[in-house]
C-alpha cells in the first residue's frame, strides 16, 4: 500500500474521532455559554493541554526547529520563550480575568468603554486570528508537499472541512477535548522523533560519521547554548513586541473563562506553559541538534544567507522523515503534524469566528438571532476565516514571519485599550479608540512598507533604517498606541460607573441594588420552578439555566422595550442580544436572557457563587415573573412547564 493511501486511511479514522467528539457535545448545549465557553466546566488538566496545543502549530514546530538549527538558544526569544512566559503571565492575571461577564474580548471592551470599540476590535481580532491560521495551513501544506507532492489546496481542504464540522457541532467543548487529544499525539510524535533523529545522527551514514550521544551534544558549539547571544537589546525588543500581543490574545482568555474556577484556570495556564517547554524547549531542541549533525550544510548556510536560510531549515525535519522512515511511520507522522495544524487552527478559527458571528452579526446586524441561526453564521464564519487564511498562505513564504506579523498587530492595536481598561479607571472610550486606531494604522502601515520595500533574500528594509524599527516597526506602533491611549483618556470625560462596575469592586459597590424581592418557598410556582430549573455547581460558581418557550414568535425588540420600561433593573450593557437583571455588582451572578434555539424560546441563565445557589434560584422566579409580565403586555404567554424530573 502506498504511503499516501496509508495517510488517507489514518486521517479518515482520526477525523471520524474528532467528529464523534463534536456530536457528543452538540446535545449538551443549552446556552450560549455552553457553546462558546464549554459551560465553564473545564478542569485544569484540559485547560493546560488545550492552551499548549493551541500554540503548537505544525508550522510553528518546523519553524522552531529551523530557528534552533540556525541560531541555537538565541532563537528562543522569537517564539519559544514568549509562548512560555505569556501563559505564565495569563495565569497570574486569572484573578482579574476569570469573573468578567463576557464571552469575547470585543464584548468585554464594549462593557468597559462603549459599543464604538466592539466592531473595530472584532475586525482586528479576525485579522490576527486569520494570520495565525495562515501559519497552520502553511505548515501543513509544507508537510503534504514534502511527503506526498500534494498542492497547498489539500491542506486547506483538510483543515477547513475538519474544524468546520467538529467545532460547529460541539462548540468550545469540542475544541478543548480535541485539543487534548491533539496535544497528546503531538507530544508523542515530538518525543519519538527526537529519539529517532538522535539515533540516526549517532549511527552515522555515508556522509556523516557515527558518534556517541555524548559527543553529539558535547560537540555543539558553546555559543549555541547562549540564549543572549543575539544581544540584550534584541531580546528586549522581542519581549516587548511579542508578549503583549500574546497575553491579550482572545483564545487563551476564552480558556480562562471556560475553566470551572479560578484555581483551575490558573493551574491550567501554568501547566500549559510547562507542556510548551517540554515540546518546544526540549524535544525540538534535541531534534535540531540531531538534524544539524545530519545536515551540516543548513546551519553553515546561515553565515552566508542569514535568515533566508530558513527556507532550508524549516523543512529539514520533513526531509529527514521522508528519507528515513517506513511508509506506515511516515503516514503516522503526517497525521500527527495534521493534528498540530488543526489543534491551532480550530482555536484561531473559533476565536475569529465568534467575533464575526457574535460581535458583528448578532451585535449589529441581527440582535434577535436565535441559537440555530447563530450556529449557521458561526459555521460560515469558520469557513470564511479558513478561506482567507488559505488565500494568504499562497502569498506568504515564511511561517514564523506571519506569526510575528499577527502578533505585532495585536500588540500595537489593542494591548493598551484592553489591559489599560482592566487596571486603569481613568481610561476612556475616546482614549481606547484613539490607541486602537493609532496602533493598528501605524503597525499595519509599517508592515506593508517593510514587506514591499524589502528585496528578496535581504534583511527587512526598516531594520536598515534604524534598529528600533526592527520586526516591522512594532515598537513604534506600540509607542504611538500608548501615547494616544493615555493622552486622549486624560483629556476626555471619565467613564461612567456602569462601565467601570464589572472591572473595579469599589465602583460596583456604588451600583449594587440588592433588589432581590421576597419569594415564598410555599409558592406553587416556586415549587414548579425547582422541578424544571437546571442547577449545577462547577467549581467556585454554580450554573443555573432555564429554557422556556412563549406561546408565539417573540418580537425581541418589542419585548425588550416593554421589559426595560416596566422593570428598569433589566439592562443591556453589551447589546440587545444579552439582557441582565442588574441586582448586584457581580454581573455573572445576575440573571441574564438570550434568544433560544428558535424564535419562541428565551434562555435564562446565571452563574452565582456556589454558596449563593439557593438565593439565585429565588431570583430566577422573580426574573421569570417579570419576563412573563412583559410578554403578557405584548400579547404573549409564558408559563413554567410541569416537572418531568
Amino acid at each position: 500500500m502506498e504511503t499516501y493511501h496509508i495517510f488517507i486511511i489514518l486521517m479518515a479514522v482520526y477525523l471520524l474521532v474528532l467528529i464523534g467528539i463534536g456530536l457528543y457535545f452538540t446535545k449538551r448545549q443549552r446556552s450560549v455559554t455552553d457553546f462558546w465557553l464549554a459551560g465553564r466546566k473545564i478542569n485544569a488538566l484540559n485547560i493546560g493541554f488545550s492552551a499548549a496545543s493551541s500554540w503548537m502549530t505544525a508550522g510553528g514546530i518546523l519553524a522552531v526547529i529551523g530557528f534552533y538549527m540556525l541560531l541555537g538558544m538565541g532563537s528562543i526569544w522569537g517564539f519559544v520563550a514568549p509562548n512560555i512566559l505569556a501563559l505564565i503571565l495569563i495565569g497570574l492575571l486569572v484573578g482579574k480575568i476569570k469573573h468578567l461577564p463576557a464571552i469575547t474580548q470585543p464584548e468585554l471592551l464594549e462593557q468597559r468603554y462603549s459599543n464604538v470599540l466592539r466592531a473595530p476590535v472584532a475586525i482586528i481580532i479576525v485579522i490576527v486570528m486569520t494570520l495565525f491560521a495562515v501559519a497552520d495551513i502553511k505548515g501543513l501544506s509544507l508537510v503534504l508537499e514534502v511527503f506526498f507532492g500534494l498542492p497547498p489546496i489539500y491542506a486547506a481542504a483538510i483543515v477547513a472541512i475538519a474544524i468546520s464540522v467538529y467545532v460547529t457541532l460541539g462548540g468550545f467543548s469540542a475544541v478543548i477535548w480535541t485539543d487534548t487529544i491533539q496535544f497528546l499525539m503531538l507530544a508523542t510524535f515530538s518525543i519519538l522523533i527526537a529519539v529517532v533523529v538522535v539515533s540516526a545522527a549517532t549511527s552515522g551514514s555515508v556522509d556523516v560519521p557515527a558518534i556517541s550521544t555524548s559527543e553529539l551534544f558535547g560537540n555543539v558549539p558553546s555559543e549555541w547554548w547562549n540564549p543572549f547571544i543575539i544581544g540584550i537589546p534584541i531580546v528586549m525588543i522581542f519581549i516587548f513586541a511579542i508578549i503583549p500581543g500574546w497575553i491579550t490574545e482572545q483564545d487563551p482568555w476564552q480558556r480562562v473563562w471556560a475553566a470551572k474556577d479560578e484555581r483551575s484556570a490558573r493551574n491550567g495556564m501554568f501547566f500549559g506553559s510547562f507542556l510548551v517547554f517540554i515540546v518546544f524547549g526540549l524535544a525540538c531542541a534535541v531534534i535540531a541538534i540531531g538534524l544539524s549533525h545530519i545536515y551540516p550544510a543548513i546551519p553553515a548556510s546561515y553565515s552566508e544567507l542569514g535568515m533566508a536560510a530558513m527556507v532550508q531549515a524549516e523543512p529539514a525535519l520533513l526531509v529527514f522523515i521522508v528519507e528515513n522512515l517506513s511508509p506506515l511511520a511516515l503516514g503516522l507522522c503526517a497525521v500527527g503534524l495534521a493534528a498540530a495544524a488543526m489543534s491551532s487552527a480550530d482555536t484561531f478559527a473559533t476565536s475569529g469566528g465568534s467575533c464575526i458571528s457574535r460581535d458583528i452579526y448578532q451585535r449589529f446586524i441581527k440582535p434577535d438571532a436565535t441559537m440555530k441561526q447563530m450556529m449557521v453564521i458561526n459555521r460560515i464564519s469558520l469557513v470564511i476565516i479558513i478561506l482567507m487564511a488559505t488565500l494568504l498562505s499562497f502569498r506568504i513564504q515564511s511561517i514564523i514571519d506571519v506569526i510575528h506579523i499577527a502578533t505585532f498587530i495585536a500588540s500595537a492595536s489593542y494591548f493598551f485599550p484592553l489591559m489599560g481598561g482592566l487596571f486603569w479607571k481613568r481610561a476612556t472610550k475616546e482614549g481606547a479608540l484613539a490607541g486602537l486606531i493609532a496602533g493598528a494604522v501605524t503597525q499595519i502601515g509599517l508592515t506593508v512598507v517593510d514587506i514591499v520595500k524589502t528585496p528578496p533574500l535581504s534583511p527587512y528594509y526598516l531594520e536598515t533604517v534604524h534598529p528600533l524599527l526592527a520586526h516591522h516597526g512594532v515598537i513604534a506602533g506600540m509607542v504611538f498606541s500608548g501615547i494616544a491611549f493615555f493622552a486622549v483618556s486624560l483629556a476626555t470625560k471619565p467613564s461612567s460607573a456602569v462601565n467601570l462596575a464589572p472591572f473595579f469592586a469599589d465602583e460596583a459597590a456604588k451600583l449594587e441594588k440588592e433588589v432581590i424581592g421576597i419569594v415564598d418557598e410555599a409558592d406553587p410556582e416556586y415549587k414548579k420552578l425547582l422541578g424544571v430549573i437546571d442547577r449545577e455547581i462547577t467549581g467556585d460558581r454554580a450554573s443555573v439555566k432555564l429554557n422556556l418557550e412563549a406561546s408565539a414568535t417573540i418580537n425581541w425588540d418589542k419585548f425588550l422595550n416593554e421589559l426595560k420600561s416596566i422593570h428598569p433593573s433589566w439592562v443591556t450593557p453589551s447589546g440587545r442580544d444579552s439582557v441582565y437583571r442588574l441586582t448586584k455588582a457581580d454581573m455573572l451572578a445576575c440573571v441574564s436572557l438570550t434568544r433560544g434555539e428558535n424564535e419562541k424560546e428565551i434562555w435564562f441563565s446565571s452563574e452565582p457563587m456556589a454558596a449563593d445557589l439557593d438565593l439565585s434560584t429565588k431570583e430566577f422566579l422573580l426574573a421569570f415573573k417579570q419576563v412573563a409580565e412583559a410578554l403578557s403586555n405584548i400579547g404573549l404567554l409564558m408559563t413554567l412547564p410541569s416537572s418531568d424530573k
